[in-house]
């Protein structure tokens, strides 16, 4: 679905119970992913019924047509443990067999123990993905050098989205990509109605329960509650310098990929 031009409303970012402004709920939300970051790849995987695993395929299926490019350069900020860059690297390794020279995907993350975990899964996996520590509000990258930036479950954490937006739009090429792929609230009907209930009541026990740190599982279905919904998120994309705003859903309507172009 392409989405036309409207005025966005404002839009403040993630604010973790307690938090009083933007730079205190940022130190909240790198604590928090901090403690679960042991178990955050089971219960991803758990909690979704591997789900997340089948988004992010999809999610790199969106943007073959940049993958398949040897000299694009791809960044996934936020990326956690880097499930979604080694989803757009073995997408890219399928595209370009025959081509030895395709550069590294950069991902990045302001969690230490996240990325701790990233290298180890790239070591292993010898994904073609390297892992760099930085703030998604403050990236150390100079203007116009990518051509694809994405974020997988992640930006829903920045402590503001404008900004947020505006970092992604400045490091773009004109013509670049971005694709956010997030969590939203989900629509009407039966099976829209299950999922609400799993996800509000049962998956923040569940995951509290494994992960032992109950403030992170109840901070998840609320800050997907309080997140813009896909036209808003749409407006503000347009509103901050990007164009052909394209909405894809999944799972009901619970999982939103937002696409655009840098203008």
């Amino acid at each position: 679905m392409t989405v036309t031009a409207q005025k966005p409303a404002p839009l403040p970012g993630t604010r973790p119970e307690g938090a009083q402004d933007e730079r205190e709920a940022a130190a909240r939300v790198r604590r928090m992913f901090g403690r679960i970051a042991p178990r955050y790849d089971f219960l991803n995987h758990f909690l979704s019924f591997s789900l997340d695993r089948l988004w992010r395929r999809r999610t790199a299926r969106c943007f073959a047509h940049i993958l398949r490019r040897p000299d694009a350069r791809i960044l996934d900020i936020c990326c956690g443990t880097g499930d979604l860059a080694f989803a757009l690297a073995r997408a890219r390794s399928a595209a370009l067999s025959s081509s030895p020279n395709q550069l590294p995907i950069l991902g990045s993350d302001f969690v230490e123990g996240m990325l701790s975990r990233a290298h180890q899964k790239a070591r292993a996996g010898r994904f073609a993905v390297t892992f760099a520590a930085a703030d998604a509000l403050n990236l150390p990258f100079v203007d116009a050098s990518f051509d694809l930036v994405t974020s997988a479950f992640g930006f829903r954490n920045l402590a503001n989205y404008e900004s947020g937006l505006r970092e992604i739009a400045r490091m773009l090429r004109p013509g670049g990509e971005v694709g956010i792929l997030e969590f939203t609230e989900p629509g009407a009907g039966p099976f829209a109605g299950v999922f609400r209930f799993y996800f509000k009541n049962i998956l923040p026990r569940v995951g509290g329960a494994i992960s032992g740190d109950r403030e992170a599982y109840a901070y998840l279905p609320g800050s997907v509650s309080k997140f813009p919904s896909p036209a808003a998120l749409a407006a503000l994309m347009q509103a901050t310098g990007f164009a052909d705003v394209r909405i894809i859903t999944w799972n009901f309507g619970s999982v939103v990929l937002h696409s655009a172009r840098r203008v």
